[in-house]
């Protein structure tokens, strides 16, 4: 059985205040050939379908569009709440859109219904677990040593799968919407420094796991003989500059036969996986140098000449000592898709000494308030102080 995995299409996403919607519709009309050209059982859309949870009108026709032209096409469509998205939003209409092959996560609730495919080799099970914290799934749990259970998102994966009674005999497959620890992240990505960790063991016992929520195209886990069969897809689109590298794909996977391993107990099934690679209508990159390096018809010429557009989603750093008077306004009449405009000379690395290396993005909440502590009292925590502090963090990420 063949399924094309994908993620994060974060419709309606604005970069540098540059609104995506054209190249996303670009992006989606890749997908869509792909769809048509390799004839998958499905189409995987494993979370963050829009940016935001009240999207736009326009994101929600773009979609809309979307997935009345792959369910034209006869394949199937599983489409995962991510933690972008509004759970309750992708789950509206779900009931009615299943009669044509459109299947939308439903609100988290403890409960779990797989649909059911066939082929050759047999049936095959396609389970959705949208994303969710340990707190909403602790409200699900009747029972108090349950509850007691579930302290952290390792626990609470564990617990909330433990809810799916899989089939002895079949293949099952599942899309998920968490960050699994090792996962290679990037700087578009919602990070709350650590504490969503999920171990990939807690997917032990399915034939693959389709993933969301990490933008880099990657396998996080592999079985006893060496196949991956937890992967992150990526998005279809780079997001930001330090995606600039990745190379944007669709992962395509296929399920063969079933293994035995005695004693009339099944394995895992076969699994093939490869990628198709997608090309966006504008690449992300940087250029660097004095401005009057960027705007000389030399420069131009030698980026055309190795292929790179003028009008490329560009972030510019200018090496200048001084600030030249109405760059970005220049520098757009040359690179239309300018994105941001920065700096590197002296003065502005002697600003980053300064401040202290490190990104604040890449510190857990727990590191920056130790900081701050330490700044303002000028002394470190003790360790009753760091208990208050980190069960104060573990609440306020919960609840959020």
């Amino acid at each position: 059985m063949k399924f094309i995995h994908t993620a994060d299409l974060h419709i309606g996403k604005s970069v540098c205040e540059h609104s995506m919607l054209d190249e996303q519709r670009h992006i989606l009309a890749e997908i869509l050939n792909a769809v048509e050209t390799e004839k998958p059982d499905a189409l995987l859309v494993a979370g963050d379908v829009y940016d935001k949870s009240v999207p736009s009108a326009e994101a929600v026709a773009v979609l809309d569009d979307f997935l009345v032209q792959v369910s034209r096409t006869g394949t199937k469509v599983f489409v995962l709440s991510g933690n972008h998205d509004s759970a309750e939003r992708i789950a509206f209409g779900g009931r009615l859109m299943e009669t044509r092959g459109v299947y939308m996560s439903q609100v988290y609730s403890g409960a779990f219904t797989p649909v059911t495919l066939k082929d050759e080799f047999g049936e095959v099970d396609v389970w959705m677990l949208p994303f969710v914290r340990p707190a909403a799934v602790r409200a699900c749990l009747s029972y108090d040593e349950e509850r007691d259970q579930v302290t952290d998102y390792t626990s609470a994966m564990r617990m909330a799968i433990a809810q799916m009674h899989l089939t002895p005999g079949r293949r099952n497959v599942l899309l998920a919407h968490q960050f699994v620890t090792g996962a290679e992240r990037s700087d578009s990505e919602e990070n709350v420094g650590g504490l969503d960790n999920v171990d990939a063991s807690v997917f032990e016992g399915f034939d693959y796991v389709a993933l969301g929520h990490i933008h880099k195209p990657q396998n996080v886990a592999k079985d006893s003989a060496g196949v991956a069969r937890v992967r992150y897809s990526g998005t279809p689109l780079k997001y930001s500059l330090s995606e600039a590298n990745h190379k944007k794909s669709l992962t395509v996977i296929e399920l063969g036969v079933k293994t035995e391993i005695g004693h009339g107990e099944s394995g895992l099934s076969e699994l093939a996986v490869r990628e198709i690679p997608l090309m966006p209508k504008h690449d992300v990159r940087e250029i660097c140098g004095t401005f009057a390096e960027l705007v000389s018809p030399d420069f131009q010429r030698r980026q055309l000449a190795d292929g790179l557009k003028l009008d490329d989603y560009v972030y510019v750093k200018l090496t200048d000592e001084n600030d030249v008077p109405d760059a970005a306004l220049k520098l757009r009449g040359i690179y239309p898709n300018l994105m941001m405009l920065d700096y590197d000379n002296e003065r502005t690395r002697n600003q980053k000494i300064t401040v202290g290396e490190g990104k604040v993005e890449q510190k857990t909440p727990m590191e920056l308030f130790s900081e701050f502590f330490t700044d303002m009292t000028k002394r470190e925590m003790n360790e009753e102080e760091c208990e208050f502090v980190r069960d104060m963090i573990d609440g306020i990420w919960e609840a959020k």
